[in-house]
């Protein structure tokens, strides 16, 4: 008696995970390599956006480039560190302090300077579908 083996759920399976990483593979190239995203989920009563929470951190000689967002951004520093654009001054960024980055407007552009890492907690809600990350001109 000859068996048979179904390869539909296992395929499925596969095809699926695939796509999980392809999606993953594809944001990472826009996004922040220091951002870890703690939860995503659908901003009810407004359809097509999202909201994202993240933490990230930036080691002292790291930049955060200069970006935008599709949407808005809220920001609280857990820990403060000294930060520095090009052309400027040294300038600290205060422990327990809090940013709003309104949408389409550029901000970022600076490395940490010093000898204290930069902490992170930033709440997204932006378009979705979108790159969370956008650093073009």
């Amino acid at each position: 008696m000859r068996r048979r083996i179904k390869f539909g759920p296992v395929a499925a399976l596969l095809i699926f995970g695939l796509g999980i990483a392809t999606g993953l593979c594809a944001q990472s190239a826009v996004d922040s390599k220091q951002r870890v995203e703690l939860h995503r989920a659908d901003l009810s009563g407004a359809p097509g956006m999202e909201m994202i929470a993240s933490v990230s951190e930036y080691q002292p000689g790291e930049t955060l480039a200069r970006h935008f967002h599709h949407g808005m951004e809220a920001v609280y520093v857990i820990q403060g560190a000294s930060v520095q654009a090009p052309g400027k001054e040294p300038m600290a960024l205060a422990t327990g302090a809090s940013l709003m980055n309104l949408r389409d407007v550029k901000h970022g552009g600076f490395e940490v300077v010093g000898e204290t890492p930069l902490k992170l907690f930033t709440v997204h809600v932006v378009d979705k579908g979108k790159p969370l990350y956008d650093y073009s001109e």
